[in-house]
């Protein structure tokens, strides 16, 4: 017989709440090689991340990856931590935070809204628990990933799945897949774009840069390509751009594989040999500014963009915590919870 969780004090006739569980991908604890590690096995080690074989994969991970890349992704987090931690932790929690104010003033005491983190803490399995243990009878998941993957929004529906699947008393449960191409979302990111223009000047060019994954996922039938490419172009006619003012590309990609293309840091070079004096880069699908923006393109593509003949390359921060995209995240989270009871007064 199965062994499931208890569900720890209840009473009866307790208030019952909608628990919201607000997901990203994770962060080292620290900028060491140990703690990298860690973080790197976990990540690496889901068959949503990587599809080979899992005998052959853990091979390669554990004799080779595991053993080389930890100490040189360590030196990279080193570059961008802060006196409070990782980047992505603060801008998360300050996110989470944000949306919780909202959703308190919006619908007092209806909801109770967390932070998790697909790899690392705070994990998935402790927010639940938390939001089960302030009486959340309700879920509702939002994986921060605009733009739908299989390697990561599904990832977060696994973890939360086998979560649920040892609670005895599981909560109605609804999950966000994407918002890639919701109005509100597109005008917080156009916004951000202007914003930027309007105290930094603006560049020749702009650039989107989406975070890579291997072309067989698209070739499978993962729409995240899609997703991207619509988000672009929603992006670029919110702020009137013409075909030849914008570009977009993917980065990140790693392994042998072919990856999505075009790619960042090819795409950079090949503008700067155009002529491209100034170019600006904002990277809509991280909702939140981490090691994949702060390092890799504010300072190494910047470095290739500039190596190339380029003379700056300016790089547009994350939605992060801004005002408009709480607003919409607090949006988003009542129209998917429309329908569902309110709390007994």
């Amino acid at each position: 017989m199965p062994k499931y969780q208890s569900t720890p004090d209840y009473e009866h006739g307790s208030p019952d709440f909608t628990g919201v569980l607000l997901v990203n991908l994770g962060t080292p604890d620290a900028p060491t090689a140990s703690a990298v590690r860690r973080f790197l096995k976990a990540f690496l080690s889901d068959p949503r991340v990587v599809e080979y074989p899992r005998l052959l994969w853990w091979l390669i991970l554990n004799g080779v990856i595991l053993r080389i890349r930890p100490s040189r992704s360590a030196k990279a987090y080193r570059e961008i931590w802060t006196d409070d931690g990782s980047p992505l932790m603060l801008h998360s929690q300050r996110l989470t935070d944000g949306v919780r104010e909202r959703l308190e003033q919006r619908a007092p005491g209806e909801y109770k809204v967390e932070l998790a983190m697909t790899y690392g803490e705070p994990s998935i399995t402790s927010a639940i628990d938390k939001l089960q243990k302030a009486g959340a009878r309700r879920l509702l998941i939002l994986p921060l990933y605009p733009q739908y993957s299989g390697t990561t929004t599904a990832s977060v529906f696994d973890a939360v799945t086998s979560k649920l699947q040892g609670m005895r008393w599981m909560p109605e449960s609804r999950f966000i897949n994407q918002y890639h191409d919701e109005p509100g979302y597109i005008r917080a990111l156009a916004a951000s774009v202007r914003e930027y223009w309007q105290q930094h000047g603006r560049g020749d060019h702009l650039l989107f840069s989406f975070h890579g994954v291997p072309r067989y996922t698209l070739d499978k039938g993962d729409p995240y390509h899609c997703h991207c490419q619509k988000t672009g172009r929603l992006v670029a006619e919110e702020l009137e751009l013409e075909e030849d003012q914008w570009t977009l590309s993917f980065q990140s990609r790693v392994g042998r594989d072919e990856w999505l293309r075009p790619y960042t840091d090819e795409t950079v070079v090949e503008l700067a040999s155009k002529g491209i004096g100034r170019l600006d880069v904002a990277c809509p699908g991280f909702s939140a500014d981490c090691l994949e923006t702060l390092e890799e393109i504010a300072m190494q593509n910047a470095e290739f963009f500039e190596d190339a003949g380029g003379e700056s390359l300016h790089y547009i921060p994350a939605l992060n915590a801004r005002d408009d995209h709480i607003d919409f995240l607090t949006t988003l989270i009542g129209q998917h919870t429309h329908g569902w009871p309110v709390t007994a007064k």
